[in-house]
């Protein structure tokens, strides 16, 4: 089956977990893996309905290439910012930089207010991390997801053991998780930046790699600046 036909099962079923089989989702990995990164993106539009295409950023250390790439190629696509009331105030400044350099057009997914308070209330990012990420990220995304077909993550394969597992199209959660830059190496993603004369985050030069919650994120290298002091490695999105 090729790519093209796997998409047009989604697009008249409706419903990913029915909709594409096991060796669809094989043909997509078959067709996409020749490809580089801003290729499979160009591909992903051609087979899939662009207005069925979530794409979500955390507008974390890096996320300058991922978008730079997603605007060069549909400006007019909507980007999806879950916005925890966690976030860094320079996480905040960052995305409204890059959506002016851009021209992004952002939409926040916030938590439920309550759900939200409770966190708050009960300090769950100390008491329960991954009850607090599931109502504040995990499930606020989860009721977007249901009007998209196909979900675009930034997930590169080095930043994880977990995410160097990953496959470029995987179904995830009664979706079509797409990764298309799960095999950008590090220096890849360097020199594009360098290339193009993009952003860093501004709390890298300070010294974090990853940058989530204010809770939940320290200085370090790699993931090793999350969720310090538990096994946690992943807020769940993507797991």
């Amino acid at each position: 089956m090729s790519a093209s036909q796997a998409a047009q099962i989604i697009s008249q079923v409706g419903s990913n977990s029915l909709g594409l089989s096991q060796a669809a989702i094989a043909q997509l990995n078959s067709d996409y893996a020749p490809l580089n990164f801003e290729e499979r993106i160009r591909r992903l539009y051609q087979d899939f309905a662009p207005e069925k295409v979530l794409v979500t950023s955390s507008f974390a250390a890096t996320s300058a290439y991922f978008l730079h790439i997603i605007s060069q190629i549909r400006p007019e696509q909507v980007i999806h910012f879950i916005n925890t009331g966690f976030h860094f105030t320079e996480t905040l400044d960052y995305r409204d930089y890059l959506i002016r350099r851009f021209n992004l057009t952002v939409e926040d997914i916030c938590p439920d207010k309550h759900h939200h308070a409770y966190s708050i209330s009960e300090q769950l990012w100390d008491k329960d991390p991954d009850l607090c990420c599931s109502a504040n990220k995990v499930q606020p995304l989860e009721e977007v997801k249901d009007r998209y077909h196909v979900w675009v993550s930034s997930l590169m394969g080095w930043q994880t053991e977990h995410r160097a597992g990953l496959p470029i199209f995987e179904e995830r959660r009664g979706i079509i998780k797409f990764n298309p830059m799960v095999d950008v190496s590090k220096a890849d993603r360097d020199e594009y930046i360098a290339t193009h004369d993009l952003p860093f985050h501004p709390l890298v030069a300070e010294g974090y790699s990853s940058i989530g919650c204010t809770h939940c994120t320290v200085k370090g290298e790699g993931r090793a600046g999350r969720w310090q002091g538990k096994e946690k490695t992943e807020c769940g999105l993507h797991l």
